[in-house]
């Protein structure tokens, strides 16, 4: 009897405790710590990773500003190595693992900065009016490798940066002129409106300079934020590791080179630039992997081809393969990986069927860790260079969101369900790891948090549809609960438990006594590239089907009230929820967030308008390829729609453009349906995830409180 008891009396106390579990608030958003940068030491005895946290801001308390700064522990400890409003996101050891190097603003232009780890004081390395950023220590420890980044009408004034005065070997492709000769600057004509057209020509450029015109002649002109007519070009430079050193610039020219590398033996960089100089930048989509002496001299493409971009170039510690991805630009784009003599012979490709994001080598060379997203995850594989034989080191449930390699270690982040994002540390095969840093263990410890159940089905092409299904935190049982459906974008993206950036979101939605169902539809990265391709010239019926089978599956659920189901997505979803509510009208509201409704307009409006082309086959003035935009634009069935509607769009967006969402809302209310626009000043395409965080929060809210209108009791 008196073991009964005890037992019943455990159980009731364990009830309660799950019971006092809090919800997971609005504003948690500002509590996740989120690891980024991770790097062991050369001799793997102390490591380092960048932590980014939401800071309340010393000028406005209402508001909230990123800080990002590095850590550094020996596997026991873990203390903050830098502080300050200005943040450090990256570091390179030194060869002896004394010292690290870093870059952060100073005025407004990042510059490098050199940290003792004896407890020096970091003392700041360059003094660059253009900056300097992306530093690299050499494998002898005697200078750093890095960037800077130029304009071009830099380039033609400063004679440090282009001493031949040369002008670019690609035509400007400047209307009504002939060559490059216009670029030279005219010092003998004074500005004046009403002077000779030499003296119009200059008072033009002043106007230019003095910010009352923008001239664009170049087709990329569309940033995330802004136009901007001027070209930038990243150059490489090194410099010596101490105070008083002077830049020695290594690359020249109107072209960037980026991913810079050195080779083990410090004798060669290697770095990735544009195919063919003599195509202007933004035309050439073709990239080449590039070697040069350590002093900038012989250069040469080691890995090129027509049509194709390679990338990441990564020289194995023995010096005797460089391992790449490789990506056709013009088409739908995926990073396959591939293996090469450091000469670019003999390459082949690396057997696994995902887009590679991370790559390092053991110290060996006898392995190469890759990480790449899988199946609602970000699994860590080691693929072995004699046998060729690739092994799956981490499950579908985690994501693997940085890794670096050293002698017998394995450094990571980790994003997962019940945390998301520590650092960790194991063997090299992973059998033996452990938790070295606590970042949000202690307030997520006090929440109620939702598990996704995964499921699956095989859709009418033929390809297994995965995805998840999360239930109220806080269900009761014999109570019903309202579902939503809420999608991905990209269109390449993928969802899973292994994926961070929805973390927040699902379990503040779950702990609203919602249910959440998310699923990867074709066209989603992680399953491959015929998967990934999938839905070719058909963005619209056959993804919403997949998405919409999912819903179908999960309304199933005892616990849903079917009556009572919502909708939403970004950016490619904000298009497929547009898409979805012209053709179906289960949903009692849905929220619709920076997305591209009409696929014509979308060629002018937006910077990502090279999926157009594509994804479609070709171009809207193309008497071909019109039917194929307007049957896969949303806007076309925007007289079908008949589900409320929010539409959101930040004022800055030039990803997706502002107008995609203004045109469906003038639109539906000429048509007296129920619409509601909200424009968030200043807000880019990344509102969601690297946006003004109260915005953010108002993006949450603003989901939560329309919905509400429609299914609240």
């Amino acid at each position: 009897m008196l073991k009964r008891f005890t037992l019943a009396l455990l159980l009731c106390s364990q009830g309660l405790i799950a019971q006092q579990k809090e919800k997971v608030k609005v504003t948690d958003l500002t509590l996740i710590k989120q690891v980024g940068f991770v790097s062991l030491a050369p001799n793997a005895q102390k490591v380092i990773y960048a932590v980014r946290t939401n800071e309340t801001s010393e000028e406005n308390k209402a508001e909230y500003d990123y800080r990002t700064h590095l850590w550094i522990s020996d596997f026991q400890t873990s203390k903050q190595l830098t502080r300050g409003t200005e943040s450090v996101a990256s570091a390179s050891w030194s060869p002896d693992a004394r010292q690290i190097t870093f870059a952060r603003l100073v005025k407004g232009k990042s510059q490098l900065f050199i940290m003792p780890l004896d407890g020096g004081e970091a003392f700041q390395l360059t003094d660059l009016k253009q900056g300097a950023s992306n530093p690299l220590w050499s494998p002898d420890g005697s200078k750093i490798l890095f960037t800077v980044n130029v304009s071009l009408s830099e380039m033609l004034k400063d004679t440090s940066l282009n001493p031949s005065k040369q002008l670019p070997s690609w035509p400007f492709e400047k209307a009504g002129f002939k060559d490059n000769s216009f670029l030279r600057n005219n010092k003998k004509a004074k500005p004046d409106p009403n002077g000779s057209i030499e003296e119009i020509r200059a008072y033009l450029e002043k106007d230019v300079d003095d910010k009352k015109a923008k001239v664009f002649s170049r087709l990329n002109f569309q940033g995330e934020a802004t136009t901007d007519a001027e070209m930038r070009f990243n150059l490489l430079f090194v410099i010596e590791p101490k105070e008083g050193a002077k830049p020695r610039q290594l690359t020249y020219g109107f072209w960037s080179y980026n991913v810079a590398v050195w080779s083990p033996d410090g004798q060669t960089i290697y770095a990735v630039a544009g195919k063919d100089s003599t195509l202007h930048p933004d035309r050439e989509q073709s990239t080449a992997i590039v070697a040069m002496r350590a002093d900038g001299t012989a250069l040469k493409q080691v890995i090129a081809e027509k049509g194709t971009s390679f990338n990441n170039p990564t020289p194995s510690p023995d010096g005797k393969w460089l391992v790449f991805t490789k990506a056709q630009p013009h088409w739908l784009g995926f990073n396959q990986l591939f293996i090469a003599k450091t000469d670019g012979t003999q390459a082949s490709q690396i057997s696994l069927d995902r887009a590679s994001n991370s790559i390092e080598w053991s110290d060996d060379a006898k392995f190469l860790y890759i990480t790449a997203p899988a199946n609602g995850g970000f699994p860590l594989y080691r693929w072995e260079v004699a046998t060729k034989k690739l092994e799956q080191l981490s499950d579908f449930d985690t994501g693997i969101t940085a890794v670096d390699v050293a002698k017998d270690k394995v450094l990571y982040a980790k994003t997962e369900v019940k945390n998301p994002s520590e650092v960790y540390v194991g063997d090299l095969s992973l059998k033996n790891t452990r938790q070295i840093s606590h970042l949000n263990d202690e307030w997520v410890q006090k929440k109620q948090l939702s598990f996704p159940e995964k499921h699956s089905f095989v859709n009418d092409k033929g390809l297994t549809i995965e995805y998840w299904i999360m239930k109220p935190s806080f269900v009761e049982s014999g109570k019903k609960y309202p579902l939503l459906l809420n999608m991905h974008g990209g269109p390449t993206a993928m969802w899973g438990p292994g994926e961070s950036s929805m973390w927040h979101e699902f379990q503040y939605f779950c702990s609203q006594g919602y249910g959440v169902v998310y699923a990867n539809p074709r066209g989603s990265g992680g399953y491959g590239k015929d998967f990934q391709f999938a839905n070719y010239q058909d963005w619209g019926a056959g993804p919403a089907s997949d998405v919409l089978q999912a819903a179908s599956f999960a309304a199933k659920e005892a616990w849903v009230d079917t009556a009572k189901q919502v909708l939403t997505g970004g950016s490619y979803a904000g298009y497929l929820t547009a898409w979805i509510v012209g053709h179906d009208h289960r949903f009692k509201a849905a929220f619709a967030q920076r997305g591209v409704y009409d696929l014509t307009t979308f060629m002018g409006e937006g910077n990502a308008w090279r999926l157009v082309p594509n994804y479609f086959g070709g171009y809207p003035w193309e008497n071909a390829i019109k039917p194929i935009l307007e049957r896969e634009s949303p806007y076309t069935y925007i007289d079908k729609i008949k589900t409320p509607l929010l539409i959101k769009h930040g004022e800055n967006d030039l990803r997706t453009g502002v107008i995609q969402s203004e045109m469906m809302y003038k639109s539906l209310k000429i048509m007296g349906k129920e619409v509601e626009y909200v424009r968030m000043p200043g807000a880019t395409h990344e509102l969601s995830r690297t946006g003004n965080i109260r915005q953010k929060i108002d993006r949450m809210l603003r989901i939560y409180e329309f919905f509400e209108r429609y299914i609240g009791n």
